[in-house]
């Protein structure tokens, strides 16, 4: 990028922008942006309406569990929630008439509590062993006073202050899951933004030293969430977008890091340019030309990233796109426009207490071109300026850690690339512990998970998949060749048909035929029929989450497939496989497309092809050591049962498009110092100069992403772990020794096939 010059004379002409100006355009902007906080800070009530955390909202519309989901509607009045009551004796021992009674009793309790569907709702059923009962309870889905998971806690009520003697008692099932899960995101609100909000305001405080400016920046993050919290609801109340839970945390954390990041960028920017500008409208403006570039084309590989999203099959991903980089705009524009006019308010006394004083001109003994430029730096990270003074344009004098770090590149260059090289692939050796193949539901929440509880407690006495049937759908004609083919897969126990004519709504259906509730002589009713199909139900031996259960659900499709092409499967376990087959799809093909975009950006604002080729290349290496670390970690150290599909994924693009934004701050800068002292020396002029600030960013966004692992779900504490390790090994051994020391090594060449490249080496 073009060269400018850093050092001008403090004193500029006077006269060109209206003093009138000067104030209406900072004024303006603050208002706006404090117009956006307020609208948007009351719009985070209305995010628990639109949240949608049902799995099968995020389903491919063409997926096999979706239409049968649709086909389903036919059959049944409402869309009612089941949730599973389960009562069992804890000494092993079969319960007595009296336990009988008070679960008979319990039951009409229960049934009794509103949200709860008493006619959908089933009869007591007792265990082959006589050591258990369990009842379904049909929850409204669609209660406008209270919701499932409300639902589920006065259920939960109800069941702790009834307790039975001798037994032990839970709520499972698909709305129980629900409702643990719907509780593990209630602390997005108010902890995970609490948590983030301190992390980073902690480090801003330790890097600046300074009372005010860690309010500013806090203020200007804050308010680009608010504006984007604003925005997604909007759009979601509007039914443009869907949000799930683990959406809206993302959001959060993406927009606060970034802002922040940004606003570091621009921070350091604006202090170099006070010293060389006596005004503050100058010292803005020199501010914004040095970062708008980086800055923008830092935003814009995320928000690209995140918009190839859209090409995925999985809705949960499509939805995660826009959503995301709507958040990542808003941090772009905060960073570019709320920052610098409250900085332009402010001024020098920003830095209180430290002082910001103006640098004597080019030319003069105390060169304001090399050693007051690099103290910026410095004093960015919270570095020692005096410490850190560089005589001259040689970036390898001094003192200070960005001195000996430019000393060691340029000493030995070689070494330092193939030893961080070999570093980062010694991590990879952990890739093949990760197990992304995907979890059973009831894994999602860690910690405490009465339906979890609940769900192991059912399979001890009554067939595992029992309440979650698996769901197919066939035409009436083929009914019974349709049950025999279900019957004899292992993995299934029993076989009912939906019909309105039993007493039950279901009926019983064996190799003979169509079973009828009754004494014997009982005719057997007839199915019911919705547009010539019929609609049978298959218990499972395996829980219905289980990965047991997705490997008899794919052996079902693929037996049925003999009796005709539209006989189709689903339920919760269909959509579990169906989701799990959408996401490793997304891998193969989302990943390259976010590669190949990122690599023409980085060519477009770098001017050249080898130089982005390295950064990429130190990226994904960098991605493929945080992956084996954290597979490592999640299977010795913390015992987690494997990982969702889209974990990889999420994480690729957030530590690609994330980690290419330290190695843009540095290359921008890089180019910048290489036109006016050589490639080289340019080099290390911009690994010392950018190094306070980057470090600085990474350490925020590791913060910012690690607040995720205080909320209970396994997707997003192993996605907080994985981008929060990613970004610190890129701040601190990519961006700090292995990208400058190949970049040095090389020399001139990393700028093909620019002009540069035929510059000084």
């Amino acid at each position: 990028m073009p060269a400018s010059d850093p050092s001008p004379a403090p004193r500029t002409r006077r006269g060109r922008v209206p003093t009138w100006l000067r104030i209406l355009i900072p004024t303006a902007l603050i208002l706006t942006w404090f117009a956006l906080f307020g609208a948007g800070g009351a719009s985070f009530a209305r995010l628990s309406d639109v949240v949608e955390n049902d799995a099968a909202q995020f389903l491919p519309a063409t997926a096999e569990a979706t239409e049968v989901n649709d086909l389903q509607a036919g059959f049944r009045d409402t869309d009612a929630i089941p949730a599973i009551v389960v009562v069992a004796s804890d000494d092993g021992s079969e319960l007595d008439e009296a336990q009988l009674a008070e679960i008979d009793d319990l039951r009409s309790d229960l049934v009794a509590v509103e949200g709860v569907v008493a006619d959908e709702s089933s009869p007591a059923m007792t265990s082959e062993d006589g050591e258990a009962v369990q009842f379904i309870l049909a929850i409204s889905s669609g209660d406008a006073e209270a919701g499932p998971r409300e639902v589920v806690a006065e259920l939960r009520t109800v069941l702790a202050e009834e307790p039975i003697e001798g037994t032990e008692a839970a709520i499972t099932g698909p709305a129980g899951f629900t409702a643990d899960l719907a509780g593990a995101f209630s602390g997005i609100d108010g902890l995970l933004l609490a948590v983030a909000l301190a992390a980073v305001f902690l480090i801003l405080v330790v890097v600046y030293r300074s009372p005010l400016l860690p309010l500013l920046v806090l203020f200007t993050s804050l308010s680009a969430l608010c504006a984007s919290v604003l925005t997604v609801v909007a759009l979601a109340s509007a039914g443009i977008l869907t949000i799930s839970g683990q959406t809206q945390g993302i959001l959060f954390i993406l927009v606060i890091g970034a802002a922040t990041d940004y606003a570091l960028l621009y921070i350091a920017r604006y202090r170099e340019a006070l010293e060389h500008h006596e005004r503050r409208w100058d010292a803005t403006w020199a501010a914004l030309r040095g970062s708008w570039e980086p800055i923008l084309a830092s935003g814009g590989t995320v928000i690209v990233g995140l918009l190839i999203l859209l090409a995925s099959e999985l809705t949960s991903n499509k939805v995660l796109g826009p959503v995301a980089a709507i958040g990542i705009a808003f941090a772009l524009v905060s960073a570019l426009t709320l920052l610098p006019a409250l900085l332009l308010w402010a001024g020098r006394a920003a830095f209180w207490p430290r002082k910001v004083r103006l640098a004597a001109p080019v030319g003069s003994p105390a060169d304001a071109s090399t050693g007051t430029t690099d103290a910026a730096g410095a004093a960015s990270a919270g570095a020692s300026v005096a410490d850190d003074a560089v005589p001259g344009a040689d970036p390898t004098a001094g003192r200070g850690l960005w001195a000996g770090i430019a000393r060691m590149v340029a000493g030995r260059p070689r070494t330092v690339w193939i030893a961080s090289t070999v570093v980062l692939a010694a991590m990879c050796a952990g890739l093949p512990m990760l197990q992304a193949n995907g979890v059973p539901s009831s894994e999602f929440v860690l910690g405490e998970s009465q339906a979890r509880d609940g769900q192991d407690l059912l399979g001890e006495h009554f067939p595992a998949g029992a309440g979650t049937p698996a769901v197919i759908v066939g035409p009436e004609a083929d009914l019974q060749a349709i049950a025999d083919v279900v019957l004899a897969t292992d993995g299934v126990d029993t076989v009912v048909v939906v019909s309105a004519e039993s007493p039950a709504g279901i009926a019983p259906v064996t190799e003979d035929g169509i079973q009828a509730f009754g004494p014997p002589g009982t005719p057997a009713p007839e199915p019911t029929v919705v547009d010539g199909e019929v609609l049978l139900q298959a218990t499972l031996t395996d829980p219905a989450d289980s990965l047991e259960a997705e490997a008899t659900v794919a052996v079902l499709r693929s037996e049925l497939d003999a009796v005709g092409a539209d006989v189709l499967v689903g339920g919760q376990t269909a959509v579990a496989l169906d989701t799990n087959d959408a996401a490793i799809d997304d891998r193969a093909l989302i990943i390259p497309l976010v590669l190949l975009a990122i690599l023409v950006i980085l060519m477009l604002l770098l001017r050249a092809i080898v130089a982005p080729l390295l950064l990429i290349g130190s990226v994904v290496l960098s991605f493929a050591a945080a992956l084996g670390v954290s597979a490592v970690v999640f299977d010795l150290v913390l015992g987690f049962p494997g990982a969702d599909p889209s974990v990889p994924l999420f994480a690729f693009v957030f530590l690609v498009a994330l980690g290419v934004d330290y190695n843009i701050f540095l290359m921008t800068r890089v180019r910048e110092e290489s036109v006016r002292f050589g490639t080289r020396a340019g080099i290390l002029r911009g690994l010392r100069l950018t190094g306070g600030v980057i470090t600085s960013a990474g350490l925020v966004l590791a913060a910012t992403f690690a607040a995720l692992g205080v909320l209970p779900i396994l997707f997003l504490a192993q996605i907080s772990f994985i981008v929060a390790f990613g970004v610190l090994l890129d701040t601190f051994l990519v961006r700090t020794l292995l990208v400058p020391a190949l970049s040095y090594d090389i020399g001139r060449t990393i700028w093909w096939p620019s002009k540069l490249r035929r510059g000084a080496p």
